[in-house]
């Protein structure tokens, strides 16, 4: 196991990372896109997006286009190289606003957080539509791991926290359950080819209506290219 800094919050410190990560020539056959904040008080990353759709989304944008080139030179026919998104049942109460994705409007801790989780499913359907069209070796599905017991929820109030703290060990997943449905779609033969698909307790199942929404998918995919700073050319 080794270790490379990122942070999913920093444009900067995402394209570093890609960098130092292509100078070792590796081949790259899983990506898996775990980072999240949740209910954080409003405020910016460095790069002035709004926290959620930042991190949450706008960090595992960028960091899987950089990465697509090398992902699609690692997989093959019979082994597909593997990209596992991870959203929320969160993003069916998500309502995704173009004119305003960086919530300036009208913040909502609540809001804005499902809104980067439905940008997550809606950004992996796009990118498995381009990565088919493209005849590349590469699946990409999003993953719903359930109600976990991590630090995820330190931005909750402290009435939910404290049910959380009683309750946890009953209607809580573990962190390795939770981890359960990102490790099948990653190693399983039974995904093996698949992509596109929303998964939840290893299962194919059907995300929100609004998240097949082909029309909404390329006018998010269009925008967070220009958000981020690269092409959509470059992207396919």
């Amino acid at each position: 196991v080794e270790f490379l800094y990122c942070d999913l919050a920093s444009m900067k410190s995402i394209r570093q990372f890609v960098q130092r990560f292509r100078a070792k020539n590796c081949p790259l056959h899983v990506l898996v896109n775990n980072a999240g904040v949740m209910l954080v008080p409003e405020r910016k990353t460095e790069d002035g997006f709004e926290e959620h759709f930042g991190l949450n989304y706008l960090g595992h944008f960028l960091l899987t286009n950089l990465l697509l080139d090398t992902l699609k030179q690692s997989g093959t026919h019979s082994h597909n190289a593997r990209i596992i998104t991870v959203s929320s049942a969160t993003h069916y109460v998500g309502k995704l606003h173009l004119d305003d994705l960086q919530s300036r409007c009208s913040y909502s801790p609540h809001g804005a957080y499902a809104q980067s989780k439905l940008a997550l499913v809606l950004f992996t359907y796009r990118l498995q539509h381009l990565l088919t069209a493209n005849g590349s070796h590469v699946t990409a599905n999003v993953v719903d791991p359930g109600v976990v017991n991590t630090e995820l929820y330190k931005h909750v109030f402290w009435v939910v926290k404290v049910a959380k703290w009683m309750t946890a060990w009953l209607f809580f997943k573990t962190p390795e359950e939770g981890a359960s449905t990102s490790i099948y779609a990653a190693v399983s033969p039974e995904m093996e080819g698949a992509g596109g698909c929303y998964l939840y307790n290893e299962e194919r199942t059907k995300s929100a209506d609004v998240a097949y929404d082909e029309e909404l998918q390329r006018r998010l995919w269009t925008e967070s290219c220009k958000m981020v700073g690269i092409s959509d050319e470059c992207s396919r």
